[in-house]
């Protein structure tokens, strides 16, 4: 089967020639864009973070977020050249190749299996802040309710979507507050001692040294993935050219006041020497406060972050598989939709693989999301990369003439494009010294060697598949 992308420019519509439905309104795709990158690696992964490198995190997620808005503005370029549903994965094989175009496909994809599992996880250690229960039958049962939560149309997921990102959007924004009103007022246990001299009185603002700072940079920037999902969105968006920029351009403003406020408001509330890694930063806070009540319900907060971004990965991993056949580089089965638009094989299949994240639980309920975290990083950092380099790529040939100029430039591109795949190459040596995060390392190979095997025997079968395909729509032909 040959590709279904169609330039926009010239009448077609993706959305309609893949069967999909642009359910998905201007402030849906917005609380998606807020919400999709304020889950597991800020609420969980950031007491681990501050372990190691104590108020410097600060700063690490502050040029790591400046780097994140370069790459989402990159992504916002391409996507205002041709808004189409496979989003990078598209755009690797146009100005990459098809084979660039099929390791991001599927890569991405496992990176949503893999991150589905890490929020079921976590979203299971959450659980025992209230109850003592295997966190294995946790992940079994909020794995089989978010599936079925999938089994729905596209409006409807982006109407939970949107109330699952207000849940998280309004809970960080009040405990800000909270913390600001014991720096203030003094009111709670912690009212004595809150100080913002914490942030460099306990060792100073670098305790562990720049070298501690660096080696959480990993931490960081999974706590990042999943902003890129707008992308994916864009062939179920109502007003793409409208609504994508908008959403996009909320990053600088998302990562100051969620990141970058709320750890400087909960770390001169509580010196970083109090938190431990694997507890909730935000929980642990509270309970130094003697908000024990407050506490609990930060607890459901971040619980809800968690089911959230495992939902988000489940939406993604249906349509990324869907995208995959559509180009003859997945099973064709892939390519079916129910009558309200869903992949409903893709989706399933992913659902079945996140199942053994249950089995990790069972395994080493200890170590589990230290476990998938890292390869998640590495995995979700390849989208990156190629939004980058296609990014690079296309800006070069819309300035020789040969393609439309997007309207949405990156601001400061290439530069800005090389500054950030600079800063992922760094992230990616940190990994290997990492002793914790050297294991994703270890599986990437693994993987493409699995990739490429895959890919000589998809090229000898299906030659069309091994081939960048583009249709357009006015002609009614194939381009290639």
């Amino acid at each position: 089967m040959t590709s279904v992308q169609v330039d926009k420019k010239q009448g077609g519509d993706d959305a309609a020639d893949q069967g999909y439905q642009r359910g998905l309104g201007a402030r849906q795709i917005q609380m998606i864009a807020i919400g999709g990158a304020i889950g597991t690696g800020l609420f969980l992964g950031a007491g681990k973070a501050i372990s190691k490198a104590g108020p410097s995190l600060i700063l690490a997620y502050a040029i790591a977020g400046l780097v994140i808005f370069f790459i989402m503005r990159a992504l916002g370029e391409l996507l205002m050249y041709r808004p189409v549903s496979g989003s990078f994965a598209e755009y690797a094989r146009e100005f990459v190749g098809p084979f660039a175009g099929f390791v991001t496909g599927w890569t991405y994809w496992l990176f949503w299996v893999v991150t589905g599992i890490t929020e079921v996880t976590a979203a299971a250690t959450y659980m025992t802040y209230w109850w003592d229960i295997p966190q294995w039958l946790s992940a079994l049962v909020f794995t089989i309710i978010l599936y079925g939560a999938n089994l729905i149309s596209v409006k409807l997921f982006g109407e939970l979507e949107f109330w699952f990102s207000m849940v998280k959007v309004t809970a960080i924004i009040g405990m800000i507050l909270i913390c600001a009103g014991v720096l203030t007022i003094g009111f709670s246990d912690a009212g004595d001692t809150a100080s913002m001299t914490h942030l460099w009185s306990e060792g100073g603002f670098f305790p562990k040294g720049i070298g501690g700072t660096l080696m959480t940079l990993q931490i960081v920037m999974f706590a990042f993935l999943a902003v890129e999902l707008v992308g994916v969105t864009a062939g179920e968006s109502k007003d793409p050219e409208k609504t994508l920029p908008k959403a996009i351009n909320t990053v600088p403003w998302r990562i100051g006041v969620f990141y970058v406020g709320a750890l400087i408001m909960i770390l001169s509330v509580v010196p970083w020497t109090a938190f431990e890694p694997g507890v909730s930063p935000f929980v642990a806070a509270f309970e130094r406060m003697g908000l024990g009540v407050g506490a609990a319900i930060v607890n459901f907060v971040v619980l809800t972050a968690a089911l959230s971004s495992c939902n988000s990965g489940m939406y993604s991993t249906g349509r990324m598989l869907r995208d995959l056949a559509l180009n003859g580089q997945g099973p064709a089965f892939f390519t079916r939709l129910t009558k309200s638009g869903i992949p409903l094989a893709g989706t399933t299949f992913s659902a079945a693989l996140m199942l053994v994240g249950v089995w990790i639980n069972y395994q080493w309920p200890g170590d589990a999301f230290n476990y998938v975290v890292s390869f998640a990083t590495i995995s979700g950092m390849w989208a990156w990369i190629m939004i980058l380099v296609s990014q690079i790529r296309y800006r070069a040939k819309a300035d020789r003439g040969e393609l439309p100029q997007s309207t949405f430039k990156a601001p400061g591109a290439p530069w800005t494009s090389w500054f950030a795949l600079a800063f992922i190459g760094m992230v990616i040596v940190m990994m290997g010294v990492d002793k914790d995060a050297r294991i994703s390392l270890y599986c990437a190979p693994l993987w493409a060697l699995i990739l490429g095997v895959s890919y000589l025997v998809l090229k000898g079968r299906n030659p069309e598949g091994a081939a960048f395909v583009k249709r357009d729509a006015t002609k009614k032909g194939v381009e290639r």
